[in-house]
């Protein structure tokens, strides 16, 4: 359970996911500094304003990041494109990166952190060669191909294999305590068919590694891992798997247009399921007795 008297950063927080999560720490009795990065996102960030505090944190900027980090015991982070290059490009790779790195850096100089919560992504783990030959599931311990990465310029897979390599690189040489959750597909309001994770869908789907995961789910899991002592290093995060004819169906009505080929019973075959191809039984055991919502 939360301590009240906790503060914790949630960076960055005008996220879909980042806000969720700011209003689930405020429920459970935790302060939070919310950190953006403009004023334009401000309003994205709502709660009780007596544990509610609202920085301005460039990821590029290591002092705007000290600031929203003081006086915090934690720190949720998750990479969020600048509103100036929202396009997953090899120039994104580059400021992901520069940005992990800077974040953890402030981290380790800032004596009141005691754990860090980094947001990767599932793409960091999937993207390697002989995936269908593998003797076992894909899991935490996997890591994607990054040379397989820049031939198919998955630059979203790229970069999140790269940022949380950088990241873990820094956090065990300056002894920074970091777990990461490597979520699937969010599915939030704003989903649509141009989100970077989706590339390569349909090869994720064929070897059984499209996963999605719910909004509350993922924020759950976030909460989790800072809570509970025992938690280490990767976790695998996502509580469906798109493996059949009928599943794609559903997230390309979601994605798509009503009018698009998409739609056409005969673009899939109707009896296809493929075998699930990746596990995320580590998290499953560490929130198997997580209660969410308001702290006791």
């Amino acid at each position: 359970m939360a301590p009240a008297a906790k503060t914790v950063c949630v960076m960055d927080a005008s996220s879909g996911t980042g806000s969720a999560l700011v209003a689930a720490l405020l429920q459970r009795g935790y302060n939070v500094h919310a950190s953006v990065q403009n004023h334009e996102e401000l309003q994205c960030v709502k709660g009780n304003t007596n544990k509610l505090k609202v920085y301005r944190s460039d990821p590029l900027d290591y002092h705007s990041i000290m600031n929203a980090l003081k006086g915090c015991s934690a720190l949720f982070y998750s990479f969020q494109p600048p509103p100036d290059h929202s396009t997953y490009d090899e120039l994104m790779v580059e400021i992901e990166v520069r940005a992990a790195h800077n974040v953890l850096e402030a981290c380790a100089q800032t004596d009141t952190i005691e754990k860090v919560i980094f947001t990767s992504s599932v793409t960091a783990v999937i993207w390697r060669d002989g995936i269908k030959t593998m003797s076992s599931d894909v899991d935490e311990r996997h890591w994607s191909d990054v040379n397989l990465c820049k031939k198919f310029k998955l630059w979203h897979a790229l970069s999140k294999t790269l940022a949380e390599k950088t990241a873990w690189a820094l956090a065990m040489d300056r002894g920074v305590n970091m777990v990461s959750i490597n979520g699937g597909l969010v599915m939030g309001h704003d989903l649509t068919i141009n989100n970077p994770y989706l590339k390569g869908a349909a090869e994720m789907y064929e070897d059984g590694l499209l996963v999605t995961v719910d909004l509350k789910f993922i924020v759950d899991a976030h909460i989790c891992v800072l809570e509970d002592v025992s938690s280490y290093g990767r976790y695998l995060c996502f509580n469906n798997i798109i493996n059949s004819h009928e599943e794609a169906l559903t997230l390309a009505h979601m994605l798509l247009p009503p009018s698009s080929e998409a739609f056409s019973h005969s673009s899939l075959e109707e009896s296809v399921v493929y075998q699930q191809g990746i596990s995320n039984k580590k998290l499953i055991k560490l929130m198997v007795d997580f209660e969410g919502g308001v702290s006791c």
